[in-house]
């Protein structure tokens, strides 16, 4: 018998992929699914950035490259996120890493520990609470409110931190509420973090640009006050439809940027180096395919929300950003967990139940609308045909 070490049974999983997995074998065997699981655009990645990692490779780019990427990306990121800032920006203090999961993990690792205390949002990204506890660091759940549009909330944030909290995981907009937190409430934080500089923020904008109704994207790099202990966390695979690439990309603070680089040198030695020329070309290119893609995002948000209102049972907030629906389903009668197995194996409907992303995930359920206007009218009508069934039963 194989003995692991004791961390492994601590470590969980993205729930997502077990259902994308089912769907597919039910596809398999012939069954119709339509698939609102998997956090992932419908996209093809733009022509442009394709094109951009084929000359890497006929340019000869074929080798290793330094473990924070080549100097070319790394400037051109940091150019990127002055955007954000509105101050000039260090290119040597960005790591590029095989997809955002990485920056996350380097973070939590870097402070995790017994005894350290690691806050994060709840329900939210499942790995982050996985990875607090495979550290054995002590997760403590910052829970997002469907009555506060499932923004975080400063105020029961900073209820939370103690002397032991190492690390403050923050993500807006939001997977998988697609809740937006407005600036006002990032400014009451950072005022209140000043007394709290033990604490190193990790900011999840994976979803920065994906962003509705005018709102704004209230990014934590603007605060320089914050600068020697934030590490921001972005990517190309949500905005740019590059999740196969695995490209993402960590800012980090100078006192952590050499741990950062060691960890990429010890578990990925480098990104992909075509990849790499492919991301150049995708933040120094043609924006054009990123606004036809939100368009469309935009038209299916207003689509699902609707629809969702429309069933007895279920009701849903709107969502300010990323491209997840996320239904409050408690007048349904059924567990999140339940009625997610239930619409796929009955209805034909890949969901992914509120509890896969933490426990105050549950009475609700995440609908990804990064499918075709078609697939998710489709997707509403056997919904409402099956808990319409299930109510006259």
């Amino acid at each position: 018998m194989l003995q692991t070490a004791a961390a492994m049974s601590r470590l969980g999983t993205e729930t997502a992929f077990e259902v994308l997995a089912r769907a597919k074998a039910l596809e398999a065997e012939g069954r119709s699914i339509v698939n609102l699981g998997i956090g992932q655009p419908d996209f093809e990645t733009p022509p442009h950035i394709v094109e951009a990692a084929v000359k890497a490779l006929r340019d000869g780019h074929h080798g290793y490259t330094p473990a924070a990427g080549i100097p070319e990306l790394r400037e051109s990121v940091a150019a990127e996120l002055e955007k954000r800032a509105g101050r000039s920006l260090d290119p040597n203090r960005v790591v590029i890493v095989p997809g955002g999961k990485v920056t996350m993990f380097f973070a939590i690792l870097m402070f995790g520990e017994p005894g350290a205390e690691i806050i994060y949002p709840n329900p939210g990204f499942p790995i982050y609470e996985s990875a607090i506890n495979f550290t054995g660091a002590k997760p403590v759940a910052l829970p997002l409110l469907e009555a506060n549009g499932f923004a975080f909330s400063a105020e029961d944030l900073l209820e939370r931190v103690t002397p032991a909290t190492r690390l403050i995981i923050l993500n807006s907009p939001a997977n998988p509420t697609g809740g937006v937190t407005p600036r006002a409430e990032v400014d009451r934080l950072v005022e209140g973090l000043a007394e709290h500089p033990q604490a190193a923020v990790l900011s999840d904008e994976i979803y920065g640009r994906m962003l509705y109704d005018g709102r704004e994207h209230a990014s934590l790099m603007a605060y320089e006050e914050l600068d020697d202990r934030l590490i921001l966390l972005d990517g190309w695979s949500k905005t740019y439809a590059m999740t196969g690439w695995r490209m993402g990309y960590g800012y980090w603070p100078k006192q952590l940027l050499e741990g950062a680089t060691r960890l990429a040198v010890n578990s990925n030695s480098c990104v992909n180096a075509a990849a790499q020329w492919a991301g150049i070309a995708a933040l120094e290119g043609p924006q054009d395919a990123v606004e036809t893609m939100m368009t469309a995002f935009d038209e299916r948000r207003r689509t699902v929300v609707s629809g969702l209102n429309a069933i007895p049972g279920l009701s849903c907030v709107e969502p300010g950003g990323a491209f997840y629906a996320f239904p409050n389903i408690s007048g349904s009668g059924m567990s999140a967990k339940q009625l997610e197995v239930a619409l796929l194996e009955e209805a034909g409907v890949a969901t992914v139940a509120g509890t896969s992303f933490g426990a105050h995930g549950e009475g609700y359920l995440r609908l990804s609308y990064a499918n075709s206007l078609e697939n998710i009218e489709i997707a509403l009508g056997r919904i409402a045909e099956f808990l319409d069934g299930r109510a006259a039963a």
